[in-house]
């Protein structure tokens, strides 16, 4: 268990290294093309992506609760929820978070909030009422460890590397040399050739960027799951849960693509092409991985 966690820590760096390299690779490419020295139109690009991904730092996490409907409970309204949430945080060693309940028959949770001090967590009604005591603390605990690994500030970075790159790639399409006014600017072949490949990375940056991100969400997944076991010591109750995740195949009402990759699992189950593009792994490949889990 503890290597599952090692061995995803250190995937997640290496991807995020990819993703830093393909802004200064298009920033180079972009400047080379123009004849742009000061690299001004990246600076501007950066600075406005950071600007935006900052009100979704900040406030993200009240947008997320605010779209999927999560309504705030008390110990009174559910004790038996709260209790389970405020000893698997005793024993996590971490605050215990705002909880939140969404009415929705389907089985998922998501936690959110930049740091453990702030964080939140929203449980569906579906999953009180369809887990066993185990299946739900299981749960719980995955999402806890989404708050204690950081994973939450983790992919609010990668947002920001997202919407660096596709700001990027559009300033480079929309850019006057495009039409010829600078195809000069490098001399003869030297600029053609920098244009082609400028157009090249333009188009296909963004998807890049995003097939990266939902690689890193996947393996933020499997290092929850990791996690989550590690603090029940009983990797079955999480495995139990996304059984029946994956029997029931049922969609959330207020799924949303911002917030799919907070879930437990992917909220678009059983809708065609929800696989293609989805920031969650497989359901039958985290169960046999949290089965051959020792502890």
């Amino acid at each position: 268990m503890y290597n599952e966690i090692n061995s995803n820590k250190r995937r997640s760096v290496l991807l995020m290294t990819i993703f830093i390299a393909i802004i200064i690779g298009l920033g180079y490419v972009y400047s080379m093309a123009v004849g742009d020295t000061l690299y001004g139109g990246v600076w501007i690009a950066i600075i406005f992506s950071l600007f935006s991904t900052a009100i979704s730092y900040f406030h993200g996490d009240k947008i997320a609760l605010w779209t999927s409907g999560a309504k705030p409970i008390t110990q009174t309204d559910n004790p038996y929820l709260y209790r389970m949430v405020e000893n698997l945080s005793i024993t996590s060693g971490t605050p215990v978070p705002k909880i939140y309940i969404i009415n929705d028959p389907a089985i998922n949770a998501f936690a959110t909030g930049r740091k453990p001090e702030l964080a939140s967590v929203a449980v569906t009604t579906g999953a009180i009422e369809k887990l066993a005591n185990e299946e739900l603390e299981g749960v719980l605990a995955h999402e806890l460890s989404h708050v204690k690994n950081y994973d939450i500030r983790f992919m609010t970075l990668v947002a920001v590397l997202v919407g660096s790159i596709s700001i990027l790639s559009h300033i480079f399409l929309r850019s006057r040399f495009l039409f010829g006014r600078r195809s000069n600017d490098r001399g003869g072949d030297a600029g053609a050739i920098f244009m082609i490949i400028g157009i090249v990375l333009a188009i296909l940056s963004p998807l890049i960027a995003e097939l990266i991100k939902l690689a890193i969400s996947r393996r933020r997944e499997y290092l929850a799951d990791a996690s989550g076991s590690l603090l029940t010591r009983y990797p079955e109750g999480l495995a139990s849960a996304l059984e029946k995740i994956a029997a029931e195949k049922m969609p959330m009402k207020q799924a949303s693509t911002a917030t799919a990759h907070l879930f437990l699992a992917n909220p678009f189950q059983g809708k065609s092409l929800s696989k293609l593009f989805s920031t969650h792994p497989p359901i039958e490949e985290r169960i046999k991985k949290l089965r051959t889990m020792g502890v």
